[in-house]
Parts: C-alpha cells; sequence; structure tokens
C-alpha cells in the first residue's frame, strides 16, 4: 500500500494556522516585519497573516505589520513590476479595510549598490567565492530597517517564510536558535528582533496547494504567480535574504539579473523562452559579465594590483585584482547601450538599469580614486544617451590635457604616472584644510603600494618558479 504523502493539512485545517498567527500577534505586543520577495512562499506566509488579522477585532489589530521587500536595483525588470503591483494593491485594500498592514521596499545606500561597485570600484562580476553583492544589497538594507524600528518599538518580531528541508543549513539555524515553550526564533544577528515562520512545516506543494485553492486578499491572481514561476523555469525564489544563513538564489530563481554566481540563468532564459524577448540584451550582458570570470581573460579586463595597491602572488600565479579603469568605461558604455535597446523594444520606455545617482557616484570615485581626469562619464553618457546636467565637480582641478603632460613627463622619466597622479590628487583634495594632519600618512601609503609593473611582476614571478624548479 502506498504511503500517503506529507501533507501540513492532513493534521491542520487553514483555521488552525490562523488561531496560531493570531495567538503569536496578540501575545506579544511588538510590531511584525513580513519579508515579501513576491514568491510562493513568501506570498503564503502573507496570505495567512493576512486572513488571520482580518478575523481578529478592529481594536486588536493595533500592532502595525510591515511588509518590506528588497529592490537592489538589478532585479529582473519583470519581478520588480509583479511586486511593485501586488505592494499597491496590497496597501490599498489596507486602508479600506482597516487592517494594519504598511508596505516599503528598502534599497541599497547608492554607496552598496551593484554599479557603483562593479563600474565605480572595479569590482570583478560576483562568483561563488567572492560574493560581495548580497550583504551590501541585501542584508544591509533589510537589516537596517528592522534595526530602525526596533529602535522605534523596543523590540520587533520577522515573519519568514522559510520552510523547513530547504536546505541543510536552513534546517540547522531553525533548531539552533528555537526559543523553549515558544514559536519564535531567536534571530541570529539582530538583538531584540525575534522570528517567527508560519510555514515551517509546508511542504512544496502544501504552498501551491494553499494559493490555488485560497484567493489573493488583495485581489491578485496567483494563477498569475504560477505562470510567472513557468515561464521563468524557477524552482526557487530568491527570499528577502536578512542573514548569511539565508540563501541568495538558488539555481534557477528570481533574483538579479545581473548575477553571474550562478552558471546560467535559468530564471530569465524561460522568460525571454516564453515572450519576454525584449530582454535578451539583459541575458546577453550577463552573460559577457560572466565570461570575464575565466581565468584567460582576467589579464585583459583586470589589475595586476589588488585595490590595497599590493600584487599578491598565490600559489605561482598573479592574483588579479579589480577592473581595470578602462574596462569599467568599456562596461558603462555597453549598460547604457543595453538600456537604450531595452526603452526601445521593452515595455518600459523609461526603464532605468542605472541611476544618475550612481552615474554621479561612479563619476566621483574615477575622478578621485582612479586619477579619471579625462572626467569620462559625462563624455561616455552624452555619446550613448545625450546631454544631461551633471553636478558641478570641484573636487578636481586637473583634466584631459594635464593627464597627457603629465604622461608625457613619466614616460620620459621612467615613473609610474599613476603614483605622481594619486600625489597630486591627494594634494589637490587636501588643499585649502586648516588640518592637514593626515596627509603626511595618506603620502606614505601610496609611496608602500607596490608600483612595479605587471610585466616586471611577471618576470620576478617566473624567476622564482625558474629557481624553484632547478
Amino acid at each position: 500500500m502506498a504511503e500517503t504523502p506529507y501533507s501540513i493539512f492532513n493534521s491542520r485545517t487553514p483555521d488552525d494556522i490562523h488561531r496560531e498567527i493570531q495567538e503569536v500577534y496578540l501575545e506579544n505586543a511588538r510590531p511584525w516585519v513580513i519579508g515579501y520577495s513576491g514568491g510562493k512562499d513568501s506570498t503564503t506566509a502573507l496570505q495567512l497573516v493576512w486572513y488571520a488579522l482580518a478575523e481578529l477585532p478592529e481594536e486588536e489589530r493595533k500592532y502595525p505589520v510591515y511588509v518590506i521587500s528588497s529592490d537592489t536595483l538589478v532585479e529582473t525588470p519583470v519581478i520588480v513590476n509583479y511586486i511593485t503591483g501586488t505592494l499597491e494593491r496590497l496597501e490599498a485594500v489596507a486602508r479600506e479595510q482597516k487592517m494594519p498592514f504598511q508596505t516599503d521596499i528598502v534599497r541599497p545606500k547608492i554607496d552598496d549598490t551593484f554599479w557603483v561597485n562593479l563600474i565605480g570600484r572595479g569590482y570583478p562580476a560576483p562568483g561563488p567565492h567572492f560574493r560581495w553583492c548580497t550583504d551590501r544589497m541585501k542584508i544591509r538594507p533589510a537589516n537596517k530597517f528592522v534595526l530602525d524600528r526596533v529602535a522605534e518599538h523596543g523590540e520587533v518580531i520577522m515573519v519568514l517564510g522559510v520552510r523547513r528541508g530547504e536546505s541543510a543549513t536552513r534546517d540547522q539555524v531553525l533548531s539552533l536558535h528555537n526559543i523553549q515553550n515558544s514559536l519564535l526564533l531567536q534571530h541570529s544577528t539582530l538583538p531584540n528582533a525575534f522570528v517567527y515562520a508560519p510555514i515551517v512545516d509546508f511542504s512544496l506543494n502544501d504552498v501551491w496547494f494553499y494559493l490555488l485553492n485560497v484567493p489573493s486578499p488583495w485581489n491578485n491572481d496567483n494563477k498569475e504567480l504560477i505562470t510567472l514561476y513557468r515561464n521563468s523555469n524557477a524552482q526557487g525564489e530568491c527570499p528577502l535574504v536578512v542573514d548569511e544563513t539565508t540563501p541568495s538564489c538558488g539555481n534557477s530563481r528570481f533574483g538579479c539579473w545581473t548575477c553571474t554566481v550562478v552558471t546560467k540563468d535559468k530564471a530569465m532564459e524561460g522568460l525571454i523562452d516564453s515572450g519576454e524577448d525584449w530582454m535578451l540584451p539583459l541575458l546577453e550582458f550577463r552573460d559577457f559579465l560572466a565570461k570575464t570570470q575565466d581565468p584567460k581573460q582576467k589579464p585583459k579586463t583586470r589589475e595586476h594590483r589588488r585595490r590595497n595597491g599590493q600584487i599578491t602572488i598565490l600559489n605561482n600565479k598573479l592574483v588579479h585584482g579589480p577592473y581595470t579603469l578602462k574596462f569599467c568605461q568599456e562596461l558603462l558604455k555597453e549598460l547604457l547601450n543595453v538600456q537604450k535597446l531595452v526603452r526601445k523594444e521593452g515595455p518600459d520606455p523609461n526603464i532605468e538599469l542605472i541611476t544618475d545617482a550612481e552615474l554621479e557616484e561612479i563619476r566621483k570615485i574615477w575622478r578621485t580614486e582612479r586619477q579619471d581626469w579625462e572626467d569620462a562619464v559625462p563624455q561616455i553618457y552624452a555619446e550613448i544617451v545625450g546631454d544631461r546636467d551633471w553636478i558641478v565637480d570641484d573636487t578636481i582641478s586637473f583634466d584631459e590635457k594635464d593627464k597627457k603632460i603629465l604622461t608625457a613627463i613619466c614616460d620620459k622619466k621612467g615613473v609610474p604616472v599613476t603614483l605622481v597622479s594619486k600625489l597630486l590628487d591627494t594634494e589637490q583634495q587636501m588643499d585649502g584644510m586648516s588640518r592637514r594632519a593626515k596627509i603626511q600618512s595618506r603620502i606614505d601609503k601610496i609611496f608602500h603600494e607596490d608600483w612595479r609593473s605587471e610585466e616586471e611582476a611577471r618576470n620576478e614571478l617566473n624567476k622564482l618558479m625558474n629557481n624553484d624548479s632547478s
């Protein structure tokens, strides 16, 4: 006789789950923060909470419920539109029905965005061993929102759509942070924040069964969500990430269209195959970024020094640093070309793949940290998009003509032009300050960088390898 498949609904009804949610809400006089990613699990958790609180008298619905979504500014556009529409409808229905729900979208600080770090600072495309994006773009913004609510209310309860069995790491975390005789978990990193997981014992089939049989209370069509999963080949979703144990993304997932942590973006490929062919330039740009992770491509696209100015040799190999300024300029050109194309071919003629604020920040970083005396960002933008007003830059007085003169002198004297450029930039940035105590340490730091050329570094590496083999 075949064993009956596990289902939460074999032992509990939706009403039972509603009563549990009501109990947690009423017994813990704290505001709630619900992480909503637009995917199946977070939608199920959010619907259950809504229906449970809707059954309470209005006077008992007195603790605010914040529904937050994370926008990294490089989310897959189709998903962004779906989430934005959902939050707008949810907010409207909450007002009509006097429900305690408020919506918010959390975004990274301008200094932490994908393009500011990749194109501005030259951070290489993220990979499994250097995933610099998750903490900056997802964890910090969500945690800041939670900590702000903690500062306001003293404590908060985070409601997450996590399920047991999603991963061994997740199961371990769920058991380690359990509070005895409580449905709440202690948050692993945030003080005074507790976690409640109403669908922790749901199976995957339970989630889909619930969504197909229980209508959305804010007038979404859950069948549209199923279609989105089907079209994107998505076996998982990119959840709201609040700590390092939460998986950033699965192999087929809703997430950032720029993600190079995975080998192939099956979700975006699926959306394109299902008719969203205007997204093809996004996929091609993402694949282009992924190819820069190839060891053969690194000498062509990356500095031979690390961002700290040092040359690193590991296992008799040169460890490459950030993308070169020249390559970053090529990336910016290509990104603006892709934006121009998807505005023309896609449903939104005003879509922003990179914001004006990011362009200004990249310009500042190139000018003050990467010796871009040519001031390339406005030139590149004018070439691809057209003219626009830029913030007047009075931090650097050197220009393209000065760079040519300096390059000629440095070449003649055999001095690295970047060394002299950095020294001049440092002096210029400190000029006029009443206290110049730090300038000597900044100059010393520049002189202590490794100013060998890549050719010199490789020649020394070859000598070392020859000595080791002899």
